[in-house]
């Protein structure tokens, strides 16, 4: 039953990346894709035609508008059903622009930086300059497609030798490096430009990026201890030790640096943090390491059990989505999972399942380029399969998905049945939460599988990390802890908490619906497993049967989570490139740019 091919690519990686961003600039209604275009139905199916408009009013006040233009040209864009967060999605790599006047002509644009300059034309002057930065950005992405796609097989080859054969069989932390490997070469469910990574060459990547499962030293940088601020046991070499002079041992601490900040901007760092005279940053490399699925997140080669978050001046997700470790993050993580732990001890049927990293320990200088977060994973895992959830649907070595694999060995070769396993526990833990006011940012990257055999049978788990943006409902918390409750200040963040459900529940759609749930019913659908409406259906199963459980009278969690996710006719939906890219946060409103939403269809109503 699990012996599918993998699903051929659409076609180049230009017209793949281009399909990807036309439909995530049509979901998120940039220019009026999506809310001002008229379906009109040609020869060869659908288009969304966006009719010409000129901008009114003063540049820049709110009474500028759009207004209709005879004498303009308009777009048109090749569609198909779709229903995954937008009800289209584009389905050919191309955008048409229909001129008007006495000689009427139509030109194709097929290249992203086409499509981005005629969307630009319809922007505010003042966001015109995200348009400019988005296309920078589909630039490196598409650079870094092409050398996975050059790699693909040499990458695979070598986690083949290091690891075996089969990837059901990458045991223990060690093997979940190599599972990280394959994940980092899949594109994110939603956001278009995720391979991307600004500033960084093709030799960068290959030297420090997870795709490559590269191995090399850290640079290490001695602070005077009075300059750091220290939470729990933060590993590390004594300078002496780093080939510093030996009187630094009694006053400074050595603070891990990632090579590429060491290269690039940890001079001006060192500066802003008024480190210049007592800082010293050591002239050899020290301790190996392996890059995890975060880029900015290393594993020493002989002790995978501790990781070292550290931060980078790069991007993802958005220019700006920084990978630097902001202060304020290492409290906030370690903040909620203290809030993590106490919820676990009070649902017992948690305390096996729900594994969590333990991220208490961390150092900085005040500054978000001289900090390191200590992640210690629980002990046990050594004889267990630990996959992140976004490595699901890679490629594995001999061509088939890591869900079939996994499939074969935990689940006599049926991945609806592990995919079944996988919902029922993730929907059981994250609607508990929501009945506690909480919702996790536990994205695809943020949630492994740990698979193992326990008492003769296979056993499915679930392990936590980076729970640094969650989302609280105060007033529910307080009435489900009581005097347990944290205060308000335990979160350096003020957006981390409130008193109502909304935010909390459009995390848990956005996140634990979309990304870990809905994202697997389209994309197993597309891989050939099963129909979609069976899919669908099962992801709707599961969540009612969690939602149940929290109770359906008015007020209750269980009605609230029925009310805005199971019977809406909309849901929330990231709006992740207008608020990481388009327009500054000033322009979008965005509070915070991972939390930004749009509405989409609600798929789990399409078989009810």
């Amino acid at each position: 039953m699990g012996d599918h091919p993998v699903t051929a690519a659409a076609g180049s990686a230009d017209a793949d990346l281009l399909l990807r961003v036309l439909s995530s600039l049509l979901r998120e209604d940039v220019a009026g894709l999506r809310t001002r275009s008229t379906p009109v139905e040609r020869a060869d199916g659908t288009w969304l035609r966006l009719a010409p408009v000129v901008r009114t009013g003063p540049a820049g006040s709110e009474r500028q508008a759009l207004a209709p233009d005879p004498r303009g040209d308009a777009l048109l864009l090749p569609v198909r059903e779709d229903g995954f967060q937008c009800e289209w999605a584009a389905r050919r790599p191309l955008l048409l622009v229909e001129s008007a006047g006495p000689e009427p002509a139509a030109v194709e644009l097929a290249t992203c930086d086409e499509v981005l300059t005629a969307l630009k034309a319809l922007a505010a002057p003042e966001d015109r300059a995200g348009f400019d930065a988005f296309a920078d950005e589909c630039r490196q992405t598409l650079a870094t497609m092409r050398l996975h796609a050059a790699s693909d097989d040499e990458v695979l080859e070598l986690l083949a030798g290091r690891h075996g054969a089969d990837a059901a069989y990458w045991t223990g932390l060690s093997g979940g490096l190599a599972h990280d490997t394959v994940a980092a070469r899949l594109d994110h469910p939603v956001y278009p430009t995720a391979r991307g990574r600004s500033g960084l060459t093709d030799a960068h990547l290959r030297a420090y990026a997870p795709e490559f499962h590269p191995r090399f030293a850290l640079r290490w940088l001695a602070v005077p201890r009075e300059a750091v601020t220290v939470r729990g046991t933060v590993p590390g070499p004594r300078p002496s030790a780093l080939g510093l002079p030996g009187r630094l041992d009694a006053g400074h601490l050595a603070l891990p640096i990632h090579p590429l900040t060491a290269a690039g901007p940890l001079r001006d760092a060192v500066r802003e943090a008024g480190l210049e005279a007592g800082a010293v940053l050591a002239g050899e490399p020290y301790g190996e390491v392996v890059p995890t699925l975060s880029m900015r997140t290393v594993a020493p080669v002989d002790g995978p059990g501790l990781h070292l978050k550290l931060p980078l001046a790069t991007s993802t997700l958005g220019r700006l989505n920084r990978r630097t470790v902001k202060p304020g993050t290492l409290v906030d993580g370690a903040a909620a999972q203290r809030l993590l732990r106490t919820v676990i001890a009070r649902e017992p049927r948690f305390r096996g399942s729900v594994l969590l990293a333990d991220e208490g320990s961390y150092a900085h200088a005040g500054h978000e380029l001289l900090a390191v977060l200590v992640r210690r994973w629980p002990p046990g895992l050594e004889d267990a399969v630990v996959v992140p959830m976004a490595g699901l649907l890679a490629r594995a070595p001999g061509g088939r998905l890591v869900v079939d694999r996994l499939a074969d060995r935990f689940y006599g070769g049926e991945p609806l049945a592990l995919l079944d396993a996988l919902l029922a526990l993730l929907f059981d833990w994250q609607t508990t939460l929501f009945g506690y006011g909480i919702a996790l940012e536990s994205h695809q990257q943020n949630v492994s599988l740990v698979l193992d055999e326990h008492a003769g049978r296979p056993r499915l788990r679930l392990l936590f990390k980076d729970n640094d943006g969650p989302r609280v409902n105060r007033v529910r918390l307080r009435a489900a802890l009581g005097e347990q409750v944290p205060e308000k200040s335990a979160f350096d963040d003020p957006r981390i908490c409130g008193d109502s459900d909304r935010p909390v529940a459009d995390l848990f759609t956005t996140i634990t619906v979309h990304l870990c749930a809905g994202a697997y019913a389209f994309g197993l659908a597309r891989h050939g497993r099963a129909p979609l409406t069976r899919l669908l259906r099962l992801v709707r199963a599961r969540l009612a049967e969690a939602v149940e459980r929290l109770g359906t009278r008015p007020g209750e969690p269980g009605a609230v989570l029925r009310a805005h996710v199971l019977d809406a006719p909309r849901l929330p939906v990231k709006a992740m490139v207008t608020a990481g890219t388009l327009l500054t946060k000033d322009r979008s409103g965005a509070s915070d740019i991972n939390k930004h939403y749009t509405t989409g269809p609600n798929y789990l109503l399409r078989d009810v």
